[in-house]
């Protein structure tokens, strides 16, 4: 079973010109996510990890009638409903994905408040079989 641990954003996340790494008032945050991370996959459990950058460097397409799709340049709004990093872990089970979940460092700093969000993805037998789920399986993505 896999789960994404996504990072909810601030608004300090989406104003960020560096990496935290680079900044010494979040060396314990970042010390802590990497103990984390290195513990994740000691335990063999890690798939993927990554910060993402503010929203003032990406861009959504919004899709329109028939073919239409229009580009928005970020930054965007509402930086509490942003994703600003992620964590890919492969577990056992929803309890044991749970149980990593409650170890996550505070993404902002110990005492600020922040939110993570736990999903769990879709598996291939989660899917009918037929030529399209053999299609998406032939390309690793299910």
């Amino acid at each position: 079973m896999r789960f994404m641990i996504l990072v909810r954003s601030v608004p300090a996340f989406e104003t960020e010109t560096q990496p935290v790494a680079d900044d010494p008032a979040h060396a314990d945050m970042y010390a802590a996510m990497a103990a984390y991370h290195e513990e994740l996959a000691r335990a063999g459990v890690l798939l993927d990890a990554a910060g993402l950058k503010p929203t003032s460097a990406g861009w959504r397409i919004r899709y329109g009638a028939g073919d239409q799709r229009t580009v928005i340049d970020g930054p965007f709004a509402e930086a509490k409903e942003l994703v600003a990093g992620y964590t890919l872990i492969q577990v056992r089970s929803r309890e044991e994905a749970l149980e990593w979940a409650r170890r996550f460092p505070n993404p902002v700093g110990a005492g600020q408040p922040a939110e993570i969000e736990v999903r769990q993805l879709y598996e291939v037998d989660d899917f009918p079989p037929g030529d399209t789920t053999d299609r998406f399986k032939n390309i690793g993505t299910l």
